[in-house]
């Protein structure tokens, strides 16, 4: 019976198409065949009001974006805005310093104890370079701020071996508040997320947001623009690794980028958009400046859409 339609159609095209004028003829003919093709394909009205949906204009922008894989979210009415492949687990890169920075901040130790960078703090898995000399000193919060602000991952290293029981207790437990969180697509291997084995989604990692948004030490931190440190007679200044900070556009609360190869480039960020708190999650980006195209590309869909509906990777709702 599909058969049959398909070709009645077919016929009623060509009938419109001999008594139009030509540019309304072409006008028909190319109207009519992906018509006929999806009726033939036995799809329904719905999906078909579904496609036009996912490609009007109020949708059309979010097509562009380059990360693998997003989430956007309400934080206050936990509604989720826009997602695209939220529930795929893949590795995180340094957002693994936001649940880093959790579990120093909870074990409630002391934040002006001097911590020592040594030859542990190294990264022997990707040689990634540091400006941290082995045999620095700095406080407990100094080595939290750069972690966080500028992704330093000594600093991240020595936070962990400086946690009662040293790197194994403290990576035992920021996977046990991860399962306090309920991000049960997450594991943790160690504190920096220089290791691919550091895995999460952007489901879990919208819930890691949310809980990093209510330390107020994470939220300065992680905004600062910069920050100088003492490194015997010399100082060395650090900057903010999201460029995003020093745009006059944004009111980002609380943020943190990572990248490594496996993961691609990476952000999260817990902002301010026409007087609404969005949470914001974009893994493996494709491309040096694609993670903050994409945030500026979402933040404009969100101006731009009084009240944007829900929009799942090619469905709208």
């Amino acid at each position: 019976m599909k058969k049959n339609f398909a070709r009645f159609a077919i016929v009623v095209a060509l009938a419109l198409t001999a008594l139009a004028p030509p540019a309304m003829a072409r006008s028909v003919t190319a109207t009519a065949k992906p018509v006929v093709h999806a009726l033939a394909n036995g799809q329904t009205k719905a999906k078909l009001a579904q496609r036009h949906r996912a490609n009007s204009p109020r949708f059309s922008r979010l097509t562009a974006l380059r990360s693998s894989a997003i989430l956007i979210l309400d934080p206050t009415t936990r509604k989720v805005l826009y997602q695209k492949n939220a529930s795929v687990v893949m590795p995180i890169a340094s957002v693994t310093k936001l649940m880093t920075a959790l579990v120093v901040i909870g074990a409630g130790q002391d934040m002006g104890e001097m911590l020592v960078i040594s030859d542990a703090d190294v990264d022997r898995l990707k040689y990634s370079s540091s400006r941290l000399r082995i045999g620095t000193r700095l406080t407990r919060a100094a080595m939290l701020h750069i972690a966080l602000m500028s992704s330093e991952n000594r600093a991240a290293s020595a936070l962990g071996r400086h946690y009662p029981g040293g790197t194994a207790r403290f990576v035992a437990a920021m996977n046990a508040k991860a399962g306090v969180l309920g991000m049960r697509n997450t594991r943790f291997v160690e504190p920096t997320g220089l290791a691919s084995a550091n895995v999460s989604t952007p489901e879990d990692l919208a819930r890691l947001v949310v809980a990093a948004q209510q330390q107020p030490l994470i939220r300065k931190y992680s905004t600062d623009r910069d920050h100088t440190i003492e490194q015997g007679r010399h100082r060395t200044v650090y900057r903010n690794s999201n460029r995003l900070i020093a745009s006059s556009g944004w009111k980002i609360g609380m943020q943190k980028t990572g990248y490594i190869s496996e993961a691609g480039r990476c952000m999260v960020l817990h902002a301010m958009v026409k007087g609404r708190a969005v949470v914001m999650v974009f893994l493996d980006a494709h491309g040096k400046f694609a993670r903050a195209r994409d945030a500026n590309q979402v933040r404009s869909w969100l101006v731009s859409n009084r009240k944007p509906g829900r929009y799942d990777g090619g469905r709208a709702r």
